[in-house]
């Protein structure tokens, strides 16, 4: 009796241990819901304030003020909602009550004005902010008061950009854009950066302890940094990975049918806000001559360039740059490949044949783009103009093109350029404006005086207008012209849902980090 009692109360114990064993198992299993994003983005420094790719990562861990919605809408993000002043020069931002840094400091007003303030100061990007910025107050605990010298009326849209950071850690690096911190970065989002390994190439988010809003079910994701997108293809195909993501960019368009056919992934397609597009140095002959620029329009064969480098994955553009992805897009006259009506432009600008012998043009292009840049040397040998491409990383490229170094640039916009400083892709011409994807190429007053128009009104009704006016100033000017509209298209693994992609970031944004969930996983 007493060997049947002792052996009874071991296979309890026995199956006790099978159940803790087991909970412990599911635990950990839960625990081991991990997103894991690749990119052929790189990062250079382990500095969330100056790396630009770095910079972008980091909106989960220290989310700007503003978002911006599945819908394209603008709403608060760290800040609850804002006001604005009649004259559009004071902006109120009012903070959330419920975000902590993962330190458990409050996120205050106070770290919001600082980091307004040190991001002007000290990011040559955000020259802007340190020469309109005159005033800045907290009010009431938690409304970040911020002055400036002249209107402002996109200033929600800005705000949806730059990273907000804690004052009682950066107050003290007083050379931000060298500063070096490979580990525990404090934020303040559903997610921290744990960890950046440049040596490994990943960057580790795990979950914010003191996040107090929807708690997330995945318990963290990783970014891993691929040198090439062949090599990032073939990790997606293996299960390595589990979604694309490269900032403004679809997917290679070449590597779809072949993810496609492994079963496992699921594909969403927009048409993008951003454009690929070939612009002018607009102080130099030839292209100081707007004829010039008329006829260089009739030489592109828009539709080769889409089916070429784009493999059909978008529109043939047309002349008022805008996509019609873009609120306020108006409808302008379509580009069109003519040739003879190209020829016949030249000779009327004073380029006879003779005189086209004699130009050797050059074509600085973003090495993204070397295929593209082919194809326009072809289009203008085709008119008997000679042409040297130079072919440089984005770094390089924004040297060189800063110095006005090239007669025709190709390069890229991003959802954000489009919609930034006046919208409707001023930013990128304004010669007022700084900043390594900018060409700040246009001095005319008529352009400035328009973009000056633009940022002081708040009528919905005259901003509508004055978009028209905008496109209607590219269409009949050309500072650059837009090459296709493209489609993006980005993979994700089926076996995740609650993907919020928005306009100005894709799927990487806050919300679709706090919605997504992984199947079967409890």
């Amino acid at each position: 009796m007493k060997l049947r009692l002792m052996m009874c109360f071991a296979l309890v114990m026995i199956m006790a241990g099978i159940s803790v064993w087991a909970e412990g198992q599911q635990e950990l299993q839960k625990k081991e819901t991990i997103l894991k994003i690749g990119t052929p983005n790189e990062i250079k420094s382990a500095n969330i304030f100056s790396d630009y790719y770095l910079g972008i990562f980091a909106h989960i861990s220290n989310p700007p003020l503003m978002k911006m919605d599945e819908k394209g809408n603008l709403t608060g993000l760290t800040a609850e909602e804002f006001e604005v002043s009649e004259d559009n020069k004071i902006w109120t931002f009012i903070i959330r009550d419920n975000l902590f840094w993962s330190d458990g400091k409050k996120v205050t007003a106070e770290d919001v004005v600082f980091s307004v303030k040190y991001t002007g100061d000290h990011n040559p990007n955000a020259r802007w902010i340190k020469d309109t910025l005159e005033k800045t107050e907290v009010l009431d605990g938690n409304r970040a008061v911020f002055h400036f010298n002249k209107p402002y009326t996109r200033l929600n849209l800005e705000f949806a950009t730059y990273n907000i950071f804690p004052e009682h850690v950066w107050k003290n690096i007083q050379d931000p854009m060298k500063y070096l911190n490979a580990g525990l970065n404090i934020g303040f989002g559903p997610f921290i950066i744990e960890k950046i390994d440049l040596d490994a190439g990943t960057v580790i988010f795990s979950q914010n302890p003191f996040w107090a809003g929807e708690k997330p079910s995945l318990d963290g994701f990783e970014i891993h940094i691929y040198k090439n997108s062949d090599i990032l293809s073939l990790a997606l195909e293996k299960g390595d990975v589990d979604t694309y993501y490269k900032y403004a960019s679809s997917y290679p368009y070449a590597g779809l049918q072949r993810l496609e056919k492994t079963g496992g992934f699921a594909f969403s397609e927009t048409l993008n806000m951003g454009l690929v597009f070939l612009a002018f140095n607009l102080e130099k002959k030839p292209f100081s001559n707007p004829v010039f620029r008329e006829a260089f329009s009739y030489i592109i064969n828009y539709e080769e360039l889409l089916k070429l480098d784009a493999l059909g994955y978008g529109k043939k553009p047309n002349r008022g740059f805008v996509p019609p992805s873009m609120g306020g897009y108006m409808e302008t006259q379509a580009l069109k490949y003519d040739p003879e009506k190209a020829l016949e432009l030249f000779d009327k600008a004073g380029y006879t044949e003779d005189k086209r012998k004699d130009l050797t043009l050059s074509v600085l292009v973003r090495s993204d783009w070397n295929r593209v840049a082919e194809l326009i040397q072809d289009y203008l040998s085709a008119v008997g103009i000679v042409s040297t491409v130079r072919s440089l990383d984005l770094n390089s490229w924004a040297a060189e093109k800063d110095n006005f170094n090239y007669d025709v640039t190709i390069t890229r916009t991003t959802p954000w350029g489009m919609l930034m400083h006046a919208g409707w892709g001023t930013g990128y011409y304004d010669s007022r404006r700084s900043g390594r994807g900018v060409l700040h190429s246009v001095e005319d007053p008529e352009f400035l005086n328009l973009c000056d128009i633009v940022l002081g009104t708040t009528d919905k009704n005259r901003l509508s207008e004055l978009g028209e006016e905008v496109q209607d100033y590219y269409a009949r000017n050309l500072p650059g012209i837009p090459l296709y509209w493209n489609t993006i298209v980005i993979p994700y693994n089926k076996d995740f849902t609650g993907w919020k992609p928005d306009p100005l970031y894709g799927i990487y944004n806050l919300d679709t980090f706090v919605t997504l969930k992984k199947k079967n996983n409890n």
